[in-house]
C-alpha cells in the first residue's frame, strides 16, 4: 500500500493575508510610484477629450460632481468608448470611489460621494489626502477578524458578497487605477513633459 502523508492542519490569519497583498505592493509599489508628482503631470491630458477634474464652468462632460472650486467629469451610461482619464480623475476616483464611500459605509468615515466632494486641485494635496484615506482604509481592515470578513458587506447588488470579498475587490481596484496612474507618469516623462505629440 503506497504509504500517505497529511499534512498539520494550519490557520490562516485571513486580516493579516488582506493586508499584506495591499500593503506591501503599497509599500514598494504604489507610493514610490507617486513621487514628485507635479501638477502638470497631475492635470495632464495625453490625447483630446480626455474626463479630468475641471474648474466649474469648463466642463462639457454630461455628468459634473464636486462642491469646490473643481468638479470631476463622467457620463451614466458611460459613452464608447469610456474617454481617457487623468491622474487628477484617477486620484478623485480612488478617494471617493474607492476608499471614501467604503470607510464611511463600513468604518464610520465622513459621508463621500462624486456630487458633493470637494476635489483636489494641486497634487501636493491630492497626494496628502490619499496617504490619509489609506491609512484609514488599512485601519478599518485591521480591525476586522475572522467573523467580521466572513460576514456580508451589504452593499448595494453584492449584499450577500463577504467583507472578505469586498476588501479583495479594493485590493483589485487600487492596484488597477495604480497601475494606470504610473503608466500615465511615464508617458508624460516621454511624451507630455516635452509637448511632443502623439503618432496618430
Amino acid at each position: 500500500m503506497r504509504h500517505m502523508t497529511t499534512t498539520a492542519h494550519t490557520s490562516i490569519d485571513w486580516t493579516h493575508e488582506l493586508l499584506d497583498q495591499i500593503t506591501w505592493h503599497w509599500d514598494n509599489q504604489m507610493r514610490a510610484r507617486l513621487a514628485g508628482l507635479t501638477d502638470d503631470e497631475y492635470f495632464w491630458e495625453p490625447v483630446d477629450d480626455c474626463w479630468s477634474v475641471r474648474p466649474h464652468g469648463t466642463s462639457s462632460a454630461p455628468i459634473q460632481g464636486g462642491s469646490g472650486s473643481h468638479v470631476i467629469e463622467f457620463g451614466i451610461p458611460e459613452p464608447d468608448p469610456v474617454p481617457v482619464t487623468t491622474i487628477a480623475w484617477r486620484i478623485g476616483h480612488i478617494l471617493v470611489g474607492i476608499y471614501g464611500a467604503r470607510q464611511a459605509s463600513h468604518f464610520n468615515g465622513p459621508p463621500a460621494d462624486y456630487m458633493t466632494y470637494d476635489y483636489p486641485i494641486t497634487a501636493a494635496d491630492a497626494l496628502e489626502r490619499l496617504d490619509a484615506a489609506h491609512a484609514a482604509w488599512i485601519a478599518g481592515v485591521a480591525s476586522l477578524d475572522e467573523a467580521a470578513l466572513a460576514r456580508p458587506c451589504g452593499e448595494h447588488g453584492f449584499e450577500q458578497h463577504t467583507m472578505a470579498a469586498l476588501v479583495l475587490h479594493i485590493n483589485r481596484e487600487l492596484i488597477h487605477h495604480f497601475a494606470e496612474i504610473a503608466l500615465l507618469r511615464d508617458l508624460y516623462l516621454r511624451v507630455g513633459a516635452s509637448d511632443t505629440p502623439f503618432s496618430r
